[in-house]
């Protein structure tokens, strides 16, 4: 990789620090200094963030490159991700008011199954990268792209989309809250949406992609969907 290019990607990783540093901070003040939940979730959140930004930066940088894209080519896909990004802010000021005005109480017990669910969506989530160096942000098959079919791919088609909705899910809960949890929930939908969507992609234009779904019958949860 280039000088230049290799900044760039630096640029890229400390926006996305930044950006979930700004998060915290915002959560943090709205619900007061004393807040061992979020101090706890934001750990499970920076840590392992670190390790996969150092282990990626030695062993494949390309795959971070592509992993700092955002903008989508498809017109559908731009408003799948607008939307998803709207349950987002809108979950993070559900979870701002419930600790500001204290409306919900979880248990401590939850709050640290919630973690530790967590960390388990994110452990899949770079098995998943580690495994298949092609998992672009946006919706597309790249020249010379290879079909992958093991490590975590060989149980489920979208193991990234299963960890990324296990850290989604558990967020409010591991941050203390009850009543955020619907408006999280809504992202099983927005995953549901894109799934279908990328799946048109690979299956018209990733060999043997259609084999590997006669093969691999599941998308996220073995036996149900």
């Amino acid at each position: 990789m280039g000088r230049g290019r290799s900044q760039k990607l630096k640029r890229a990783i400390l926006l996305r620090f930044g950006a979930v540093a700004a998060g915290a901070a915002a959560v943090f003040y709205l619900a007061g200094r004393d807040y061992w939940q979020g101090q706890i979730y934001f750990a499970v959140l920076f840590v392992p963030l670190v390790f996969v930004l150092s282990y990626f930066m030695r062993k494949d940088p390309e795959f971070l490159e592509r992993r700092m894209r955002y903008q989508e080519k498809e017109k559908e896909q731009r408003a799948i991700v607008s939307v998803g990004l709207i349950v987002y802010f809108a979950g993070f000021a559900a979870i701002a008011a419930d600790r500001y005005y204290s409306w919900s109480q979880v248990p401590v017990w939850a709050v640290l199954a919630a973690d530790a669910f967590s960390l388990a969506g994110y452990g899949l989530v770079f098995l998943a990268f580690r495994e298949n160096a092609w998992a672009s942000r946006i919706i597309e098959v790249m020249a010379g792209q290879k079909l992958v079919s093991t490590g975590p791919y060989a149980a489920i088609r979208h193991p990234m989309y299963l960890g990324s909705l296990m850290m989604t899910i558990a967020m409010p809960l591991a941050l203390g809250t009850l009543y955020p949890v619907p408006i999280f929930a809504l992202y099983v939908l927005v995953i549901g949406f894109r799934i279908r969507a990328e799946e048109k992609t690979l299956r018209e234009s990733l060999a043997g992609y259609n084999e590997y779904c006669e093969k691999v019958k599941y998308r996220l949860l073995p036996g149900i969907w």
